[in-house]
């Protein structure tokens, strides 16, 4: 254990991992926070923490069983078009995809047409429903995860570390980044579209037609990019209103 430590490559890979697991945990924690959203306020922390919990959770279990992991890749099925054949891995992804293009869409449409929930949280929401829901997507974005974590590092005490320094980190970050989703509605569409582009690039992964999420990612900073600014140029016309009206 000791070598390992004082080994500058063990380090370098760590470092490498956790940034790269909280990268892809962004999308988890957008739609955490958006979800989480819909139940009273005081009952949210909890929905988050135990969301990210259970992405912990999955995510080391996933490390302990690489073998078994390695064996969701195999195909299990085939289609009748495309020659596609599609294993357990794939299948999780576009079932996942699916799942969240359904529940962005949802989500969009109660913006748009003003269905909005009340102070205490939306009507039908329950904390068990929202727990189900991040789990579910828990356990696509955790695959990916663990999947890129057996790539960059080879021993398995490193993947545990990055895995569990990096759900802390977002744990962290869960809290303001959805209370900030809340307070400007037109970052919570621009969010919301971001999840329509992660599940259709889920979608696409489990039809074996991948985008590389780098695109992925640029667009979605460009966009937040100018969405600061959108926020930036907002909040110096109200300061200016204000000197206006004293």
């Amino acid at each position: 254990m000791l070598d390992l430590l004082a080994d500058p490559a063990i380090w370098a890979s760590f470092l490498t991992l956790t940034v790269l697991e909280i990268i892809l945990g962004v999308d988890n924690i957008i739609f955490i926070s958006i979800v989480a959203n819909t139940l009273p306020e005081k009952e949210r922390p909890r929905a988050r923490i135990l969301g990210l919990l259970g992405a912990l959770v999955l995510r080391v279990g996933l490390l302990f069983s690489i073998s078994w992991l390695m064996g969701l890749t195999e195909p299990v099925i085939a289609l009748p078009v495309g020659d596609i054949a599609m294993s357990w891995r794939d299948i999780v992804l576009f079932v996942g995809g699916v799942f969240l293009l359904w529940k962005a869409s949802n989500e969009i449409f109660a913006e748009v047409e003003g269905e909005r929930p009340a102070p205490g949280g939306r009507a039908g929401a329950t904390m068990a429903g929202v727990v189900f829901q991040i789990m579910l997507l828990d356990m696509v974005f955790s695959i990916d995860s663990v999947i890129t974590a057996v790539g960059i590092a080879d021993h398995l005490a490193v993947m545990v570390a990055a895995v569990v320094v990096s759900v802390l980190v977002m744990m962290a970050a869960a809290a303001p980044i959805a209370d900030f989703i809340n307070a400007h509605p037109s970052t919570k569409m621009l969010a919301l579209a971001f999840l329509v582009m992660i599940g259709v690039a889920l979608v696409a992964d489990g039809l074996q037609f991948h985008i590389e999420r780098g695109f992925i990612y640029a667009a979605m900073l460009f966009a937040g990019f100018v969405e600061t600014l959108n926020l930036l140029r907002q909040r110096n016309r109200r300061k200016r209103g204000e000197s206006v009206c004293e």
